[in-house]
């Protein structure tokens, strides 16, 4: 890149200089042969009243021209007088071969008056021969200096590319020098550094998720493992058999929960969710969860309370995804209100509001309730790995809605899911 601003810089500056040199030569030649048509013009003048005068007191053709040679010997060097009528002629003429001509009429006579442009074609050349042995010169230092000065405005360029090449996987916490000129390439780098910073992020947030994920598997996994080696270590009644094989099926099936719930969120990252939209009563799917939990919520006496409005609310939705949406928000809702307590379930214009009036969420756990494997309070988790809001967001994601929450500590929370964004004609 040097190289070529280098280059370039040459190659505009020859052609300015080229340009600038061609048009003061002719501005120079112009201004010069201007002076000496002047002074043609002058001579001319001066002749013609001078022979005027001389035909007046002259009565010989001879003594007039010995009278206008001698005039014509006060003129400049290499001057020449072309004088031509119908009966008198005179000539007086130089030596010099270049000459600038000016011929004009008076009376009957035809005068030609000249001068030598060797001076004028002299200091042309010398002028000529200045630009173009000072110009490579001059192009030479220009490009010298622009040399330098590339050099020096791509100085920044080197460090951000030298830094650039330091920053890896394990060192993502650094970040570019910022140049302190406030041009493009401090723009350019602030860019690169907020670039980085959400690598930072999202290299952290999956490092984070592959432990969490890890650490989910893991009580699984050795669950299993301990209940076969247990159940291997001697013979054992069938019916010992059985329960272990019970337990392992349980552990299996929690582990394939936490699979299905994993592959959902990541097709829903990469936008490949297999989610097709058709028309549906979201109603419809409201009641069909109120029914299916009902049956979890009478075991601790707590009363799911729909208010559900007249009209049906059709959009175009997926249905076994929405029922998974309401199924993690009625299920949370019950899971924590306390024995006795009530569940509220509003509907209204396509929106829905799950209220419980349990213990709450704190201000401080509010912000990460959505995020992968968080659980506000592990010891309440009853066997979750922190997936279902993450899923439930999601899924209102995938469908063009927004999901809000607001929780007063000790009074409870509440989820609202708009999806009238996604409301269609139907």
């Amino acid at each position: 890149m040097r190289f070529r601003l280098t280059a370039w810089y040459a190659v505009i500056l020859t052609a300015g200089l080229a340009l600038f040199g061609g048009l003061i030569w002719l501005s120079l030649r112009q201004r010069l042969m201007e002076e000496v048509d002047e002074d043609l013009a002058g001579q001319a003048s001066r002749f013609e009243k001078y022979f005027r005068t001389e035909t007046i007191e002259t009565t010989s053709d001879k003594q007039l021209r010995a009278e206008l040679n001698e005039f014509c010997q006060a003129l400049p060097p290499h001057s020449y007088i072309d004088l031509q009528g119908p009966a008198f002629a005179f000539r007086y003429t130089s030596a010099s071969r270049d000459l600038r001509m000016l011929r004009r009429k008076f009376d009957s006579f035809d005068l030609a008056v000249g001068t030598s442009s060797e001076a004028v074609q002299h200091t042309l050349n010398l002028v000529l021969f200045l630009l173009l042995s000072l110009s490579p010169i001059v192009i030479a230092i220009a490009c010298a200096g622009g040399w330098w000065l590339s050099g020096r405005a791509l100085k920044p360029v080197n460090d951000i590319t030298a830094a650039a090449l330091n920053i890896s996987i394990e060192n993502l916490s650094e970040r570019l020098p910022v140049p302190k000129t406030g041009d493009e390439l401090a723009r350019l780098t602030n860019v690169l550094n907020t670039m980085l910073d959400r690598l930072e992020s999202a290299v952290k947030t999956l490092s984070q998720f592959v432990a969490d994920a890890s650490h989910e598997f893991r009580t699984p996994l050795a669950v299993i493992r301990a209940t076969a080696e247990l159940a291997l270590r001697r013979a054992r009644e069938p019916g010992a058999y059985r329960e272990s094989l019970q337990e392992i099926a349980a552990e299996a099936e929690r582990m394939t929960v936490l699979v299905e719930d994993l592959l959902i969120l990541a097709r829903s990252d990469t936008g490949v969710a297999d989610m097709p939209l058709s028309p549906l009563d979201l109603q419809e799917v409201l009641q069909d969860v109120i029914s299916e939990m009902r049956s979890l919520a009478e075991v601790r006496r707590i009363h799911i309370k729909p208010v559900l409005g007249d009209h049906n609310g059709m959009i175009s939705g997926n249905r076994p995804a929405l029922h998974r949406l309401f199924l993690v928000l009625l299920d949370n809702a019950v899971k924590y209100s306390p024995d006795g307590g009530d569940v509220m379930v509003t509907f209204a214009n396509n929106s829905v509001e799950i209220k419980d009036f349990g213990a709450g969420i704190s201000e401080m756990d509010l912000p990460h309730i959505f995020k992968r494997f968080y659980q506000a309070d592990r010891s309440r988790s009853q066997g979750g790995y922190g997936l279902g809001l993450s899923l439930a967001e999601s899924i209102v994601k995938a469908h063009g809605g927004s999901i809000r929450v607001s929780s007063t500590p000790g009074a409870g929370s509440s989820f609202l899911i708009d999806l009238k964004t996604s409301n269609s004609a139907l």
